[in-house]
């Protein structure tokens, strides 16, 4: 069987944030290329499964048997060859959900969290907004890729009682070796750290390149960690509201579950319950053939760039379907870049300076989408800056 993901779905009016920009402050005609979901339909396994739940027509309290979390556990395992158990397993409405609950649930009001920025915004929200304090260790940026200031990764670890990881890294598209993911575990081990592994990316690897479950690489590190999954990402599920959160240590998970449960939480959505057992059971054909198009469709936006646009550097994807775009050559203030994007090119994408240090005069694009939109998105941008 073979996924056409080259036809356009109109998403207006069907309850998009990303197609809603008058609400947003953003002009009615922008073609919007932000929010980190996709253009393409769930595969036919997932929607097959919630029509006939809908069919079925009630939508009580519910909650996963032992064949969903078997089938949990088989994707983990055949994927990243980690083993985990079902106990292991606490579901929530989503992995930024879970990141503020483990924020909370293992430190106190005025404790050190560190992140690696530039990252995605709602990490430095979870801290500011629980009373923690940030500690930033900035990614390194050099010859047009990202890698980490070890040195001062250890030194803000020292301050800190959590460090937040995001694995594969959003928004630069690292995806971190298995030397980079150990030295950072034994620095926190030293310094009794724990972390919080966010993976929602885990299943976005481009070739050579392999994706390793923090947790997984020593009973250690499974020991202080919390790994935040889900399918949301990977089927495009992400308004159904499911995530899977791994807590091995029964002190920490209980910590959560507390935490957890003080949010007036209880069972899961019904639906997210459907979608993931589906996807996870059903949807690898369809994940994989998505895969090499996403991966044309960034090699798309990399020789575009370099032909058309020279001036901007669009920085080599490791995973995730983000592009990290660096217009610093064009020497303009943030708001200036943005503004042309925005009002010039037509174009909504996330202006760098949210996702905080190391962000300014760059863009991050999302490339899931059918290729001749993406291939219409960057004539818009090449027009736009051909006299800058």
């Amino acid at each position: 069987m073979s996924y056409d993901f080259n036809k356009a779905v109109n998403r207006y009016g069907t309850y998009s944030i990303k197609y809603d920009p008058v609400s947003r402050g953003k002009p009615e005609d922008v073609l919007p290329m932000w929010v980190a979901d996709m253009d393409f339909p769930a595969p036919s396994c997932v929607t097959d499964a919630l029509a006939r739940h809908c069919a079925f027509g009630i939508f009580g309290y519910s909650e996963p048997d032992a064949e969903y979390f078997e089938v949990v556990r088989n994707w983990f395992l055949q994927r990243f060859s980690w083993r985990v158990n079902r106990e292991w397993i606490t579901i929530t409405p989503g992995v930024v959900n879970a990141i503020y609950v483990a924020v909370r649930a293992l430190t106190s009001a005025g404790d050190g969290v560190v992140i690696q920025q530039p990252v995605y915004y709602p990490f430095e929200s979870a801290v500011r907004h629980t009373g923690r304090n940030l500690l930033v260790n900035q990614l390194i940026y050099e010859n047009g890729r990202y890698s980490i200031d070890f040195e001062d990764f250890e030194s803000k670890i020292k301050q800190a009682k959590l460090f937040i990881l995001c694995s594969p890294h959003n928004p630069v598209g690292r995806v971190w070796t298995r030397e980079e993911l150990i030295r950072m575990g034994e620095i926190c081990l030293r310094h009794k750290v724990s972390v919080i592994a966010d993976e929602i990316w885990q299943d976005f690897i481009y070739p050579n390149h392999q994706h390793f479950v923090f947790a997984s690489l020593a009973p250690e590190f499974s020991d202080i960690a919390v790994t935040a999954t889900s399918p949301s990402k990977t089927f495009n599920l992400a308004g159904l509201q499911y995530a899977n959160i791994f807590i091995s240590n029964e002190t920490m998970q209980s910590k959560f579950k507390r935490e957890y449960a003080a949010c007036g939480l209880s069972q899961p959505s019904l639906m997210g319950i459907v979608s993931c057992k589906a996807a996870y059971e059903h949807g690898v054909q369809w994940l994989e053939e998505l895969l090499v198009y996403l991966a044309g469709n960034m090699s798309l936006i990399y020789d575009y760039l370099k032909k058309n646009v020279p001036k901007v550097k669009a920085v080599k994807a490791e995973g995730t379907y983000l592009a990290w775009l660096d217009c610093s050559e064009f020497e303009l203030p943030p708001q200036k870049l943005d503004e042309i994007i925005t009002h010039k090119a037509k174009l909504w994408l996330n202006d760098g300076t949210i996702f905080g240090a190391g962000g300014a005069g760059f863009q991050r694009i999302n490339a899931a989408c059918p290729c001749e939109v993406l291939r219409g998105a960057l004539s818009r941008f090449e027009t736009a800056f051909k006299e800058c």
